[in-house]
């Protein structure tokens, strides 16, 4: 049977493989997509430097399309060599150089109000209210949904995990 690879147009030729075959690769794709699903993490870093440049592609020949403040958490997605491409809590996905993100982790809060408690607990008293947009260093996250933050007045208390992004 003859093919053609739709990126470079080139023909390929490519025998059937006929039921057996197929099913095993079918069988064999599987696993590997189940497997590193389950390997996969979440790779969050925060803007380390005063700020970086977004681009849209990985290479400061690309176009700019967004100054990240100090601070701002990404996800980081994917590797290019000194280039990362990170998603920001809007879900756009952009380029930046590795070396501009820290490792520190700070969340964004996306609710409009998180409540920020003394303990993991909804009945535990309210140390502070954060409005949407606001910044918190993640400190720890703890079980049951929850994430230990410090704001940067130094206030720390406990957020409902579904009220931020970045962790």
């Amino acid at each position: 049977m003859r093919g053609a690879c739709p990126s470079c147009q080139i023909g390929v030729w490519f025998a059937n493989p006929g039921p057996a075959m197929t099913y095993s690769r079918l069988a064999a794709s599987v696993l590997l997509m189940l497997a590193c699903g389950s390997a996969s993490a979440f790779d969050f870093r925060s803007v380390g430097a005063p700020s970086v440049v977004l681009y849209d592609a990985p290479s400061a020949r690309g176009t700019k399309l967004f100054v990240a403040p100090r601070g701002m958490p990404v996800e980081v997605v994917a590797r290019y060599g000194d280039w990362v491409k990170v998603r920001d809590a809007d879900g756009a996905l952009t380029w930046t150089e590795a070396k501009g993100l820290a490792a520190n982790r700070n969340v964004v809060v996306k609710a409009a109000l998180a409540r920020v408690r003394a303990a993991p607990d909804d009945t535990a008293a309210v140390v502070m209210t954060a409005d949407k947009g606001v910044l918190l260093e993640l400190v720890a996250s703890q079980p049951a949904g929850w994430a230990q933050v410090r704001h940067r007045d130094g206030i720390t208390g406990f957020v409902r995990a579904t009220d931020v992004w970045g962790f």
